[in-house]
């Protein structure tokens, strides 16, 4: 299925697998893209020497074109920029709008530069700075997320640019992707169905949650660092809304201090990711200093299996997923599926 996005970035289905910290690593990465999909690395998680390794891993595992996410607003985005076009990816995806410079530097290497945004004015805004894509993510879709529908936001961020867009939010199969098309998307971005795969290496027993989750057991929550925040609904959850503001602060510093050893990043490059985390939102400093709450429980879930201990974003569609496919196998299942309900539409008439 030939669209705007599968022109673009060199793919063969209009498909997009999203760049999910401690998830979309060069296994997953490498599999969607050999199922003909793009495959997203996620960096934010990852040192900049992390970050070219598992560049040149995934393109020991497949030859077909795919993207790494990033954050606009790192103090090292300059770095992992370099990284990327060093290395030749075809793709910069951002979970933040990029600065024009950004931009420019990535598209003056060749860089297909597709950034994620939640609202019409923010597509605008990436669209004007001379973007070649953008995902949208309606408030179905899983991690941080915006308060108006797919269905809603979609249909405004397509009429209101010209380069293709990407629906994400609410999206697992067939169906979705032709109410995406319908809609004027160039095709559909999709996290929590690509986790749910054989070749995610999150652990079985978190897996295992997910499949048993309800529609009603996936819950927006801010208490992991003061921003709206889909996930599923645990105990771990209820403890944290229940926390003093002491104890959560106490258990962000312990955290923020984990991450540092984690990611590489010096107290001043943390410092000053979280400061351009409250840019432009009403967070008091406590808040600030949780946002390292977010990398670290999503490690403990995603990474060690614990989901006692950590915290498990996801997407509504959580609910009613209940299988654990290949990426090979659910690619090739939307787009059959896809090609039958455009066939059925057509025949109808």
């Amino acid at each position: 299925m030939e669209t705007a996005l599968t022109r673009l970035v060199g793919v063969r289905h209009p498909i997009v697998q999203t760049g999910m910290g401690w998830v979309a690593g060069p296994r997953l990465v490498s599999a969607t893209a050999n199922a003909g999909a793009l495959g997203i690395l996620a960096s934010a998680t990852m040192t900049i020497d992390q970050l070219r390794d598992s560049v040149r891993e995934v393109r020991s595992r497949t030859e077909a074109p795919f993207g790494v996410n990033l954050r606009a607003d790192a103090a090292d985005a300059g770095d992992r920029v370099r990284v990327i076009i060093d290395e030749g990816v075809r793709v910069a995806s951002f979970a933040l709008a990029p600065s024009a410079e950004l931009i420019g530097a990535l598209k003056e290497a060749g860089v297909v530069v597709v950034p994620s945004v939640g609202a019409r004015r923010h597509a605008e805004k990436v669209a004007a700075w001379g973007a070649d894509a953008v995902i949208v993510q309606g408030g179905e879709g899983g991690g941080h997320t915006g308060e108006v529908a797919t269905t809603v936001l979609l249909p405004q961020v397509v009429d209101a640019v010209d380069i293709p867009v990407v629906a994400a939010g609410g999206f697992f199969d067939g169906r979705g992707l032709v109410a995406a098309l319908a809609y004027g998307a160039a095709g559909v971005a999709m996290g929590t169905r690509f986790l749910l795969t054989s070749d995610s290496t999150v652990p079985d027993a978190v897996k295992a949650r997910y499949l048993a989750a309800t529609v009603r057991d996936v819950t927006v929550t801010r208490a992991v660092d003061g921003l709206p925040h889909r996930m599923l609904r645990t105990d771990l959850v209820d403890s944290l809304e229940r926390a003093g503001r002491t104890r959560a602060l106490l258990r962000a510093a312990r955290h923020a201090a984990a991450f540092r050893g984690l990611s590489g990043l010096t107290w001043r490059q943390l410092v000053h990711d979280g400061l351009a985390t409250r840019h432009g939102k009403n967070l008091t400093w406590s808040q600030v200093l949780l946002a390292a709450n977010t990398p670290m429980l999503l490690r403990s879930a995603m990474v060690n299996g614990r989901t006692d201990l950590g915290v498990m974003a996801s997407g509504q569609v959580a609910g009613v997923i209940d299988d654990l496919p290949s990426c090979a196998e659910l690619v090739e299942r939307i787009m059959k599926e896809a090609e039958e309900v455009l066939t059925g539409l057509t025949a109808s008439r």
